[in-house]
């Protein structure tokens, strides 16, 4: 119950969460990708995108909207998301094996030219075990990356600074032209959370 009551307050101070509602956005992730597409012109009309951990859809809604739905997102998450116009949405478990070859087939012969990751595992409090699930999901996503991003792709990759961050973002530097890392304005400021940003694919 206090965790709910802190959240609440949380939320009526949180000013992006109070544009959200006014703009008819569906979460206040859209202010972090805005931000970031504006620091790295990532997002153009025609291409595809691939939208890992895309509930209840913030990111979708975005693109497809900033493109005036010149754009095709597959999307996908464990949990359901309502329709959005250009967006083909599969709902399924990332981490499940059966799941992820699923989703290799399906984008087996289209040329994605971003995938975007906003996964974050869910927190049990335990700061090593959540840092380590969270690194789990972003290698998942850069392995992804590998299969199905076409040469000279993007990949946008939500990360917690802590334990593997470091080994990840160099490991990372493996198979992109640039990396960076960006933390939005529209990131709570107590958060750990940061965004990197890699571009170019090598393979």
């Amino acid at each position: 119950m206090a965790s709910n009551q802190k959240w609440r307050k949380q939320q009526s101070k949180d000013i992006y969460f109070k544009k959200a509602i006014a703009d008819g956005w569906r979460s206040r992730a859209v202010y972090k990708l805005d931000q970031i597409n504006k620091r790295s012109r990532l997002l153009k009309k025609g291409m595809i995108c691939l939208d890992l951990g895309a509930s209840p859809g913030g990111w979708s809604q975005y693109i497809s909207k900033k493109l005036d739905r010149n754009v095709k997102i597959i999307a996908v998450d464990i949990l359901p998301i309502e329709k959005i116009e250009s967006v083909d949405f599969y709902q399924g478990d990332f981490t499940d094996e059966i799941f992820y070859e699923f989703l290799l087939k399906k984008t087996k012969n289209i040329k994605i030219d971003l995938v975007m990751s906003d996964m974050a595992p869910n927190i049990s409090g335990i700061k090593v075990s959540d840092q380590a699930k969270s690194i789990y999901l972003a290698e998942l996503a850069r392995d992804v990356c590998k299969e199905i991003l076409k040469s000279d792709g993007n990949f946008i990759c939500k990360l917690f600074q802590g334990e593997g961050f470091d080994k990840y973002i160099k490991d990372t530097r493996c198979y992109f032209n640039k990396v960076s890392v960006f933390k939005p304005d529209a990131s709570r400021a107590d958060s750990s959370e940061i965004f990197m940003i890699a571009k170019g694919f090598i393979g």
